[in-house]
């Protein structure tokens, strides 16, 4: 780890702790932090052993070093906040928000308030719990610059249909997505675990052990040359999971600040280089929208769609692109 922290927390495993899972291992070594804690800075890339993220499961060896980097501390409740949401459904048991750009979806280090669940606890009476004092009512997630379509659930009972309709994959997730390069086959499925990154704890990355499954399918919607407009259906929902595997595909998300590659408009032909270039200045953001969201209603089991329109900057680039193309 580079520039460690100074409360930074290093064990060497004994011999009688060889064997032992690193999620134990931690409980024992860290009395102090509760599981859930402990869990969680597994999954933030806050734990290495021998300097490699390593998943929780992991059986350490006689000799390893295992560092720990306290997370920070966190609020202990989400706090109400009048933040402006556009809502797009709502009645008793749960609403669908159409979520804008620069919006983080719950409370957590670095982001302990001003999120959309500050937003929905002044608009709503009362939000499902789902065990997270920081999280309620959010059965799913998208990242602070992808817009679009989320479900929130008002009531336990809401809030475990949800989150079982979206383990057993048939919540339908639908997104627009602009890429960069042209896709061989107009239509495919991405596949390969995603989890932790080696040596960037801030992401993911397609891995060969330690992963989780991951599948996302793809069809080209709109072909720009140098770019074009996809939707996207996730069959799971892994953390950054679009942008990872678009990313491992060699066609990043056009302005993605973690996993793109805007240096691709140097490498276009030169009838399409104003063309890329005044792209690369309009998208600051990840092109990557959630328009459309699917499921049972909760307490009817009547089928639900929704969709939400493309945002404006998103909306833009891609008019810009095809008067460029026209």
């Amino acid at each position: 780890m580079m520039n460690e922290p100074a409360d930074i927390r290093t064990f060497t495993v004994s011999d009688d702790e060889a064997g032992q899972r690193l999620d134990s291992f931690l409980t024992t070594r860290c009395p102090d932090f509760s599981r859930n804690q402990l869990q969680n800075s597994l999954q933030a890339g806050l734990v290495d052993v021998d300097g490699r993220s390593r998943p929780k499961g992991f059986r350490l060896r006689a000799g390893s070093t295992v560092r720990f980097v306290p997370p920070e501390p966190e609020p202990a409740r989400a706090v109400p906040q009048d933040i402006p949401l556009d809502i797009v459904y709502e009645d008793e048991h749960l609403l669908v928000v159409d979520k804008g750009r620069d919006l983080v979806v719950h409370p957590a280090p670095g982001h302990p308030d001003g999120t959309l669940v500050n937003g929905l606890l002044y608009h709503c009476a009362h939000l499902a719990q789902g065990g997270d004092l920081l999280r309620p009512g959010i059965v799913h997630r998208l990242d602070r610059d992808t817009t679009g379509l989320l479900a929130v659930a008002l009531n336990d009972q809401a809030h475990r249909s949800l989150t079982e309709q979206l383990r057993r994959r048939t919540m339908r997730r639908s997104y627009s997505v602009l890429s960069w390069g042209c896709w061989q086959k107009d239509d495919g499925v991405l596949r390969g675990d995603i989890g932790r990154h080696h040596r960037d704890r801030k992401k993911m990355a397609v891995v060969e052990q330690g992963g989780r499954p991951a599948e996302t399918h793809y069809r080209v919607r709109e072909d720009f040359g140098f770019c074009q407009l996809c939707d996207v259906e996730l069959k799971t929902g892994r953390t950054h999971q679009i942008r990872v595997h678009f990313a491992c595909a060699s066609h990043p998300v056009v302005g993605d600040p973690l996993y793109g590659d805007d240096r691709r408009a140097r490498n276009v032909r030169p009838s399409e280089h104003r063309l890329a270039t005044a792209l690369v200045k309009q998208a600051d953001r990840q092109m990557l929208h959630a328009a459309r969201l699917g499921f049972d209603h909760p307490a009817t089991g009547q089928s639900l769609e929704f969709v939400a329109e493309l945002p404006p900057d998103m909306a833009d680039a891609i008019a810009a692109l095809r008067v460029g193309n026209g």
